[in-house]
């Protein structure tokens, strides 16, 4: 009885001293209040996301944590504990906090769809990436999990309605900007509100890209998220409370521009018509048949796969004196390629061949560049930009590397690099290389006069019949292939107006003949989607949304059981037209230290600027097996949180 008077007591004098400074609350300081009428009790703090306070008495309950940041001001709200974090999904700059919460007073909530990435986060970043990998482009991950575990103490399933001191949440999956995650929708007198996380920005705009990124350019992630985005607006709520930017009041207005607005873009995103599919004389209208049966002849020295071979990569020009030129090798077997090369020496002339080009980073362009090498003595040609993707791949977190197709080689040395407008002189051709980004920043051109026509070989750069106006060409626009329109494929498309090719060989056996029309095309497309880009995210400077690289480490895995001291280059870009000024801290595991372990600095308009860091290992302290280290982001005075990230071990991890 003593008791209950003395917690009666406590909270008359908590009331007495909120309502005595009530006007602060929601008027000045870090905490605002989305609508003190309808909901007096619930409160907002933003750092790296907004953090929803919902209060009763000196107990509240937090909707995402952030930073942290709030847990030291809650008093200031006059709140003594924290009793339940409840987060809408997994990222990190939401729920990079909770390594401050006390577990012993303060439970957590998920989304059982997200419930493994919380309670296994390193689950998720692989030292052996394959293409399948779960939550993954080809092999580099878009999920984007806290560093260390978080314990869960209840996971939230669809329609569930999930109570504290008499609130309820109706929990509604809205997966799309995260794997499983979830709106929790409150009803008040004004109606119904909607903690929606990252499914929508103020401005009826999507949070980032790189999240809703989910395949290799078809659109999963943009059709889920346009359902999740139908799915709140038929619950009408009045008002959305987003995890990033401005409270939405205008809910239903923004809901339904939004969901027009996605489906919009996706008419623009994805290339909507399919290629490999195609009738023969769209994907080749020119090349005939030859003796040797897996094979078309394009020109009077230019061969390649024929129509039976669709999708798979390989070309090759035999010289008059029999040496052969191989263009891009790869997906289909080893064996095939021996009845070709068997079958080129018995009927068109081959005597050698000397070297394999390759058009781009990705694996399945030289899978069988080893054998060429070791079985026919070929060399390896690249340009020099592109050779460290080919040797080191897993150096880096781009998708679709040679290491991800499980062929059982890590990389694959490249013998000549050729400089960017180099020259090669090669059985009597001047072969032009030029770098020519466009669907991966590491991209060339090789080009050559051949047989009274300019020839350029474009990679994966686009596909597509010239001869039909529906057409633009573009390729998937993939942004973990490091794909920023202005130095991709736009850039590609100016390069091909210059260079005015009479015929384009593009990867898996396209062939492009009179490509002018089409190359105008294509480069209207890469004017367009830039600006379509701009009207979908809340930046200006859209690559801050679009790229998960503007932050980034080589290596992006760092071995330590190699040795206890490493040096990783971290490379930070600017995109504005402005100076920028950073502040990145590296979020280590115990046991590794760095030099320095936070950079700040200027980095002036449009560059980008390397630093070096020393890592160090102590054996005895930091943990066996792979460990998540964050960057934690300050931009301009702005805190982003832990968006990117680079993995470490400290001994061998098996192939899995």
């Amino acid at each position: 009885m003593c008791v209950n008077r003395i917690s009666t007591v406590r909270t008359v004098i908590l009331w007495f001293l909120f309502l005595s400074v009530g006007p602060r609350f929601g008027i000045a300081g870090d905490f605002s209040q989305p609508n003190a009428a309808s909901l007096p009790e619930l409160f907002r703090w933003t750092d790296t996301c907004n953090v929803y306070v919902l209060r009763d008495g000196d107990a509240a309950m937090l909707i995402n944590l952030g930073d942290g940041s709030v847990l030291p001001r809650l008093a200031d709200i006059g709140v003594t504990q924290v009793e339940w974090a409840v987060f809408t999904d997994h990222h990190r700059e939401n729920c990079q906090g909770a390594e401050q919460l006390d577990r012993l007073v303060t439970k957590v909530a998920v989304p059982t769809a997200e419930r493994e990435l919380f309670e296994t986060p390193a689950e998720f970043r692989k030292w052996y990436p394959k293409l399948g990998d779960r939550y993954s482009v080809h092999g580099a991950s878009y999920v984007r999990p806290p560093r260390l575990p978080v314990a869960v103490d209840q996971g939230l399933d669809p329609d569930q309605v999930f109570s504290w001191h008499g609130y309820q949440l109706r929990c509604l999956a809205t997966p799309g900007h995260s794997v499983g995650g979830m709106t929790y929708l409150l009803s008040s007198k004004s109606g119904t509100w909607a903690f929606t996380g990252g499914i929508i920005h103020d401005g009826a705009k999507m949070t980032n890209w790189f999240d809703t990124e989910w395949d290799y350019g078809f659109g999963k992630g943009i059709d889920v998220l346009t359902e999740s985005v139908a799915s709140v607006l038929a619950r009408k709520p009045e008002v959305l409370l987003p995890s990033q930017g401005p409270v939405i009041q205008n809910a239903q207005d923004q809901l339904r521009q939004y969901g027009r607005r996605l489906t919009q873009f996706r008419e623009r995103y994805v290339r909507g018509y399919p290629v490999f599919d195609r009738t023969e004389s769209k994907r080749d209208p020119i090349s005939r048949p030859t003796k040797v049966p897996l094979l078309n002849q394009v020109t009077a020295h230019l061969y390649k796969l024929n129509h039976s071979m669709q999708g798979k990569n390989f070309s090759i020009i035999i010289s008059d004196s029999g040496h052969g030129l191989v263009l891009d090798c790869g997906l289909f077997p080893e064996q095939t390629l021996e009845e070709i090369v068997v079958g080129m020496r018995e009927h068109l002339g081959l005597k050698q061949i000397d070297a394999v080009w390759i058009s781009h980073m990705h694996g399945d362009h030289f899978l069988l560049g080893k054998v060429l090498k070791e079985k026919y003595g070929a060399e390896a040609w690249t340009l020099d930009r592109i050779v460290d993707r080919c040797e080191h791949p897993r150096r880096y977190d781009y998708a679709a590397l040679i290491n991800t197709y499980g062929d059982g080689f890590d990389g694959m040395k490249i013998d000549r690099p050729i400089r960017e407008g180099e020259v090669v002189k090669w059985e009597g051709y001047r072969i032009h290389v030029d770098w020519m980004p466009g669907q991966t920043e590491f991209g060339c051109c090789l080009w050559l006069e051949l047989d009274g026509q300019r020839i350029a070989f474009t990679g994966d750069n686009l596909f597509g019949s010239p001869s039909d106006i529906s057409q633009d060409g573009h390729e998937c626009v993939v942004a973990r292939n490091s794909g920023i329109f202005e130095e991709g494929y736009l850039y590609a498309g100016e390069y091909l107006q210059k260079l005015q090719p009479d015929l384009m060989m593009g990867g898996h056996s396209y062939v492009m003949p009179r490509p002018k029309a089409f190359v105008d095309r294509y480069t209207k497309w890469a004017r367009e989607i830039i600006t379509v880009y701009r009207d979908l995210l809340p930046d200006p400077d859209y690559e801050y949304r679009f790229d998960p690289y503007w932050v980034s480490a080589y290596p992006y895995r760092v071995d330590f059981s190699e040795s206890a001291e490493q040096t990783i280059q971290v490379t930070i870009r600017n995109f504005r037209g402005t100076q920028q000024k950073h502040h990145i801290r590296l979020v280590l595991p115990k046991g590794v230290t760095a030099v320095p372990d936070v950079l700040v600095g200027t980095i002036p308009s449009e560059t980008r600027r390397t630093f070096p860091v020393k890592l160090t290992a102590d054996a005895a302290v930091l943990p066996p097996g792979l460990h998540i280290a964050p960057f934690d982001i300050t931009l301009d005075g702005r805190h982003s949180g832990q968006l990117f990230d680079f993995v470490l071990k400290a001994t061998e991890i098996k192939e899995q």
